[in-house]
């Protein structure tokens, strides 16, 4: 895709310095959004997540600042809020002091959102994207693939069908992001949205869309507990994350929910509907 607009493409690592002195030489603008989206993960693949999304921050940022980039933009998350326990946040909530961490991935993007904000506090000219649940074609997360194990009629039933996000067609996030570089204020934080909703809501939607009638059944939650002990095995037979007590612990009664009505008045940022982004997603699913 990035050759097919003409882009000079480095290979390079976000924790190795000189690569990065490189690639961001002579550059006007950065656009840091290199991290590791996994929830479920097992304890030793814990430091490769740390080292990209916390220490990868550091360094891009960092040697932005140093090669004297004028313009900074950091891909964050809803998810450093927490769980918001029902209630749509907005840029300003702070996360209860204590408030345990949801996943190692919450805990790695919210030490990385701080690192942004000591940069800020600095004076480095960064402004802070915060996109929600995204999804679209080619989706390879956990909720890519039970959108498409519902199109194709696979699957058999929900899991925490409560979970809820702010989802967004991650076209709409990628505009957004375009959007806070050319108008976002330098020190502030942008919420990238498109819909408050549930995760058996969506479902239920590309059901519709395709004809089909959504699972009858929910995984009791308790079953899902009971089955902790033998999660790598259970995780390969339902095609799961290994990590079973994390992927309840980000799951189970949580929401994910923060608007992004900043975004949409200060940037113009106008995310499609769910309908017309599920629609697009089912029918081109690569």
């Amino acid at each position: 895709m990035l050759r097919g607009l003409s882009c000079e493409l480095i290979t390079g690592n976000v924790t190795d310095t000189q690569a990065m002195q490189r690639s961001m030489a002579g550059c006007d603008a950065v656009i840091h959004s290199a991290g590791v989206y996994k929830v479920g993960i097992p304890i030793e693949e814990r430091p490769a997540m740390y080292e990209t999304n916390v220490r990868g921050t550091q360094e891009a940022l960092d040697v932005a600042v140093q090669e004297g980039v004028g313009r900074i933009v950091y891909i964050s998350t809803v998810n450093l809020f927490g769980n918001t326990m029902g209630e749509i946040v907005d840029e300003t909530y702070t996360r209860p002091p204590g408030d345990p961490y949801l996943s190692y991935y919450d805990q790695t993007k919210f030490l990385a959102h701080q690192v942004a904000l000591a940069r800020i506090a600095q004076g480095a000219p960064v402004v802070i994207m915060q996109p929600g649940g995204v999804y679209g074609p080619g989706d390879h997360s956990e909720i890519g693939r039970l959108v498409e194990q519902m199109t194709s009629g696979r699957l058999l039933f929900m899991s925490f069908p409560e979970l809820g996000f702010n989802f967004v067609h991650v076209e709409d996030v990628a505009q957004g992001i375009l959007l806070g570089l050319d108008g976002g204020r330098v020190g502030h934080s942008y919420v990238l949205g498109g819909e408050i909703t549930t995760l058996g809501t969506i479902i239920s939607r590309v059901a519709s869309i395709v004809g089909k009638r959504p699972p009858r059944f929910s995984l009791p939650t308790w079953l899902a507990r009971a089955a902790i002990p033998f999660g790598p095995l259970v995780g390969r037979m339902l095609h799961q994350p290994p990590n079973l007590r994390e992927l309840i612990s980000a799951a189970d009664g949580v929401t994910y929910w923060a608007t992004d009505g900043k975004a949409r008045h200060e940037l113009g940022y106008a995310p499609r509907d769910l309908d017309s982004g599920l629609r697009q997603t089912v029918s081109n699913p690569l």
